[in-house]
């Protein structure tokens, strides 16, 4: 029986799963360069930062340096709950500061909200034609806002980019942050694009439309997981989120597995509160015109989940069940072998076919890029607890400690 379960979630995770297998050889396929425009947008820049005097200061002279003519973008730091000199050394790199001390409505959410209310009562709502959003950790190609430019020029709601890590081989953990981020862009996102279907936002790096932002208000996205509540709201309405290839950022990814379980905790609570808040309206979408959108984002939030944690349960309470028989405990334990195995070859293939087509821009030694690659599907693994454990367990909003003070000439070199 346990052999019987175990391949009907195996079978389920296949056909909810397949396509994205196909989208690993769609862009061999399908080719989309983005047309040279004569920079007119006007941008701002939003980086909400808690505590980041050791890494800011990369960010915004990574964005000094840009391409994209500088009188076309202005720089706006909220120094969100700072104790430290966020906000001194933000105002030394020209940024224009906005200070927040509210110990209540924590998160970024909140903080991008509060960051844009005082940028329209100054500005006014007119002034830019959409708004950047970054971490204060990130750090930019030159000509990251020339790339997203191009590509929001096609008239798209939002635009998101390329996301790399700084710190790919600091050790199995940010590995597995980092090579998930690579597959997330280059075998999620721009097939998605190149299909005409909708991307995701994923926490940082995207740019959002003042059309966008004026249909919803600002930034009304509070939930623990602000980026996937507006991407399933965004697709749910029938809008096509795109992205850009060319468009690269670096972030630093967690190294201590407490900071990385604490964070992934968040993330899949936000889940499932993005599924109780949206996903009435995200499977309603399915039976529109954007159905292929909604379906994806449908697939991508909810059945992974589900069927992990139904795997777990049922070999869990089967193996209990089996204590007292010698056979049937051997036949649990080697389904339940033979289950582990298939999973970490399937991560293993996932992880190896992005690190073989992202090998040159991941900033990392031959023999690490090699090393995490075999600890990649102990990594993804680690998420079934973590997602048991949002089930039952609050959850709250902390910040990510960054260190990693590499600029944009020491990361390309």
């Amino acid at each position: 029986m346990i052999k019987i379960i175990n391949y009907i979630i195996s079978v389920s995770f296949t056909v909810c799963y397949a396509y994205q297998f196909l989208y690993m050889i769609l862009p061999l396929f399908i080719r989309k360069k983005p047309v040279a425009r004569t920079p007119k947008n006007r941008y701002g820049v939003l980086i909400c930062a808690r505590n980041e005097e050791a890494v800011i200061h990369n960010l915004l002279n990574s964005l000094k340096a840009q391409d994209y003519p500088a009188e076309l973008f202005d720089v706006f730091v909220l120094a969100d709950n700072c104790t430290d000199r966020t906000a001194e050394i933000a105002r030394n790199c020209g940024a224009e500061v906005f200070v927040r001390h509210d110990r209540n409505r924590i998160g970024k959410g909140f903080a991008l909200d509060f960051l844009l209310k005082n940028i329209y009562r100054k500005y006014g709502r007119e002034r830019f034609d959409g708004f950047f959003v970054f971490d204060a950790d990130n750090v930019l190609e030159p000509d990251y806002i020339t790339q997203m430019d191009r590509t929001f020029c096609e008239g798209h709601p939002a635009v998101t980019g390329y996301r790399n890590s700084k710190n790919y081989g600091d050790n199995w953990i940010s590995a597995g942050y980092s090579l998930w981020f690579l597959r997330e862009s280059q075998f999620l996102n721009r097939p998605r694009y190149l299909l005409g279907t909708s991307c995701g936002v994923s926490g940082t790096g995207f740019l959002v439309s003042r059309e966008t932002l004026e249909k919803t208000g600002g930034w009304n996205y509070f939930l623990l997981t602000e980026d996937i509540e507006f991407t399933t709201e965004r697709v749910a309405a029938g809008e096509r989120i795109a992205y850009c290839e060319r468009a690269v950022l670096y972030d630093e990814q967690p190294t201590g597995f407490g900071q990385s379980v604490r964070q992934r905790l968040r993330w899949s609570k936000g889940y499932f509160q993005v599924l109780r808040v949206h996903g009435a309206a995200l499977f309603r979408g399915i039976f529109s015109k954007n159905g292929l959108s909604c379906l994806d984002m449908a697939l991508s939030i909810l059945p992974a989940l589900v069927l992990s944690l139904a795997s777990v349960a049922v070999n869990l309470a089967t193996l209990i069940l089996a204590l007292g028989d010698g056979a049937a405990l051997s036949g649990v334990l080697l389904s339940f072998g033979e289950s582990v195995l298939n999973a970490y070859l399937t991560f293993l293939f996932i992880g190896g076919v992005t690190l073989v087509s992202e090998w040159r821009n991941i900033r990392a030694s031959a023999r690490k890029k090699i090393l995490y690659l075999f600890t990649f599907p102990a990594f993804m693994s680690t998420y079934i607890p973590i997602s048991l454990a949002a089930l039952f367990v609050p959850v709250a909003w902390k910040p990510i400690a960054h260190r990693d003070n590499r600029g944009i000439d020491e990361l390309r070199g």
